[in-house]
């Protein structure tokens, strides 16, 4: 593996070399040595058909459906399949939750006084909890603790007790469909339990049965999940609006006091950058033999920052995403790495050792091997917790500026960030009428969300994001992306307005008029739900239903959990939805055939999972020339 099957950014290859020469384990060659035969790519057929299960003491099995060949239990290949599938779902949701979970306890702790932060969002406070009924004749503070209590009530309603949440948010139209369906979720921890007892051996086997509890689930998780978490997170750090940021590895300077919060979520990342903005510890870094500290936005955590808070020099810019951790961590100018509740590696204490930086994880989830030291994140506690963090990089600077030789001359870029629901109406002058006369007029021919991983399945690091993305805007295809894959634009440059002659002459213009970027920079993967509610008003605006939108769901490089979930919600929300690399279903034939043909007649969303770009591309565009002719525009 070398070029681009590395990575899209030369940056991350340079420092790939140097990993190399230092003989250190990196992702890149543990993946190729995965392979089988001669090809990196090439697993075991069964385990790449999702046809094999080792749930319990009979198996391990493998099922092969054209010789009806079952499990022991005499599951077939497509129910094997898709119990993997909804028990990867299960795991999305909680980890999603999780997070969500976390943004409550600290809203909370705000309103009652106890954190660093401030509500800085009131408009958006009262806004939101107008939607669910609430007074505002209450102050602030009490208005978000009588919010997150009624959210911590919905949450905990059983399987069977409808959820206010998803009465609240989701378009009446989906509403009735998923009614129909038997869809219409309860509370998400009861979703989490019907799911995951219905995956018992011996419990629910049929995977069309199975794909409907995946969509279930999936709607729960978006609105009281999702939703939740970022409205909130909008509520506590601010509404993302377009700002300017500097992106790529060039971004660490090795003579600065240098501090990554990684993961995915933002709270002790944003008290580090209120403490490090403060004199007092810009001396402390000085008196270190520092130029001064600066706190560095890394992989989702990262994002949830750089979408809210504009850049200066000591919140100074923003790596990256996952797959190029090593590099980051290699560079030879991290100073501490502070690992909350997502995309931390096992791998990176044998880093931390031979680079010389701390390592620290900051949330209960995370445990790395050999690594004693943690500060666990607790609300009450973050800006005690913050310090404790700075500190700790400061003290490091010294040994690790003296021991490691920094990898030179790596790449800085620039992208506009900080594009939200509300920044984007701000920018269409209030309304979303330009928007829709765009769309209406052809300029633009419609809407792909981007909510991506990255993952090294068939091409490096970013490679097959950025095609897909090209081709989506050169056929005037305005891209909101999200995720780990938003990373991906951002350090390309497809985030920037230049990018602009890069897309049609129809995209080309609206992008010249309205000062914007073709690809704009929405946030994480947890603003999933946060596009579910932009479509939905979208579908509002126009009259008619989400399915019939010229739009489309687009996962260039799914990974993890919490991806799969989000493709789920895409087709309960009746999206046309590109997934890639292809996913471990393909042994269960009724399944696919479930997926990728019969979902249109369920809930509107159908599944493509073309590998090439421009064939992927075509597929999409055709899907949205479709809706735009069955809308007569």
């Amino acid at each position: 593996m070398e070029g681009e099957r590395i990575s899209q950014h030369e940056s991350v290859r340079k420092v790939y070399e140097r990993i190399k020469r230092d003989g250190m384990s990196n992702i890149w060659d543990r993946y190729e040595a995965q392979g089988l035969g001669a090809s990196p790519d090439q697993r075991c057929p069964f385990c790449q058909g999702g046809v094999r299960c080792d749930l319990c003491s009979n198996g391990p099995c493998r099922a092969d459906v054209a010789k009806d060949k079952r499990g022991v239990c005499g599951i077939t290949g497509d129910g094997m399949a898709m119990r993997m599938m909804l028990l990867r779902n299960v795991m999305g949701a909680s980890t999603y939750h999780y997070h969500t979970e976390q943004t409550l306890k600290t809203l909370k702790a705000t309103a009652n006084g106890k954190t660093p932060f401030a509500i800085r969002e009131p408009e958006k406070l009262v806004a939101f909890a107008d939607r669910f009924g609430m007074p505002s004749a209450v102050s602030d503070e009490e208005l978000a603790i009588m919010l997150c209590n009624y959210f911590e009530v919905d949450f905990n309603r059983k399987y069977d007790e409808p959820s206010h949440i998803v009465q609240t948010l989701a378009p009446k139209e989906r509403q009735e469909a998923w009614k129909r369906l038997g869809i219409f979720p309860g509370g998400i921890y009861g979703e989490m339990m019907f799911s995951t007892s219905s995956c018992l051996t011996n419990v629910d086997g049929y995977y069309a049965s199975l794909a409907l509890k995946a969509m279930r689930l999936s709607i729960a998780m978006a609105y009281q999940s999702q939703i939740v978490n970022e409205y909130c997170q909008d509520i506590l750090f601010g509404v993302p609006r377009p700002h300017r940021m500097r992106v790529d590895l060039g971004v660490l300077d090795p003579d600065y006091v240098n501090v990554l919060p990684n993961g995915h979520e933002p709270f002790l990342g944003f008290a580090m950058v209120q403490l490090a903005r403060k004199k007092e510890w810009q001396d402390k870094a000085k008196a270190a033999g520092a130029k001064g500290l600066r706190v560095i936005a890394n992989i989702e955590t990262g994002q949830e920052m750089i979408q809210r808070w504009e850049m200066d020099d000591v919140f100074y810019g923003f790596t990256g995403n996952w797959i190029m951790q090593e590099a980051v961590l290699a560079s030879g100018a991290v100073d501490l790495f502070a690992c909350d509740m997502n995309c931390s590696m096992p791998v990176d204490p044998f880093y931390a050792e031979k680079y010389k930086f701390k390592l620290i994880p900051v949330s209960q989830l995370v445990v790395l091997e050999g690594v004693k030291d943690r500060i666990d994140y607790a609300p009450e506690e973050a800006e005690k917790q913050a310090a404790a963090l700075l500190q700790m990089a400061v003290d490091n600077f010294g040994e690790r500026r003296a021991a490691v030789e920094p990898v030179a001359g790596l790449a800085t870029g620039e992208a506009v960030v900080g594009f939200s629901t509300e920044s984007i109406l701000d920018a269409l002058g209030g309304t979303l009428n330009p928007l829709l006369a765009a769309i209406k007029a052809g300029s633009i021919r419609g809407v792909a969300g981007l909510v991506s991983c990255t993952s090294l399945r068939d091409t490096g690091q970013d490679v097959h994001s950025v095609r897909i993305a090209k081709e989506l805007i050169r056929r005037d295809i305005l891209v909101l992306s999200m995720g780990c894959g938003n990373a991906a634009m951002q350090v390309a440059g497809l985030c920037t307005p230049e990018a602009r002659e890069l897309a049609g002459s129809g995209l080309k213009k609206v992008c010249e008029v309205l000062g914007v970027p073709p690809v704009l920079s929405y946030g994480t993967c947890t603003d999933t739900g946060r596009l579910g509610d932009l479509l939905a008003a979208l579908s509002l605006a126009l009259g008619v239903p989400i399915p019939d939108l010229p739009v489309a769901a687009v996962a260039p490089e799914y990974m993890e959990q919490k991806a799969t979930i989000d493709a789920v919600f895409a087709l309960a929300l009746g999206l046309y939805t590109y997934v890639n690399p292809v996913p471990t279903v393909t042994g269960g034939p009724n399944l696919v055939k479930l997926l990728t043909e019969d979902c249109p007649n369920v809930t509107g969303g159908r599944l493509d999972v073309e590998k090439d770009p421009v064939k992927a591309v075509d597929g999409i565009a055709a899907h949205i020339e479709e809706k735009r002719k069955k809308l007569g525009i």
